[in-house]
């Protein structure tokens, strides 16, 4: 079995998503980004190679995004410190 966090956003709720069986869907609590360890990949990566350029379109939006995304991967270490909370190994 998994439990699968998302967040608010409309199509993760729908109720024409077929969620199998096997998983259960937990909400994030709305306006929480802090709890999302997503958005804390997407502003890492925002910083580190998305910021102060121009893009000359859109499919070169695509190609630096993909670009960024593979540059990541290739750092797990990375992905980890990212999604790492302090708040939660605290005693």
């Amino acid at each position: 079995h998994a439990v699968l966090l998302l967040d608010q956003a409309g199509w993760h709720l729908s109720d024409k998503v077929a969620v199998p069986p096997n998983i259960t869907l937990a909400p994030l609590p709305p306006k929480c980004p802090e709890l999302n360890a997503m958005e804390n990949v997407w502003q890492f990566m925002r910083d580190n190679w998305l910021s102060n350029r121009v893009f000359r379109s859109y499919d070169n939006i695509v190609d630096h995004c993909c670009d960024a995304w593979n540059k990541l991967t290739e750092q797990p270490w990375r992905i980890m410190s990212i999604g790492l909370r302090d708040w939660a190994y605290r005693s």
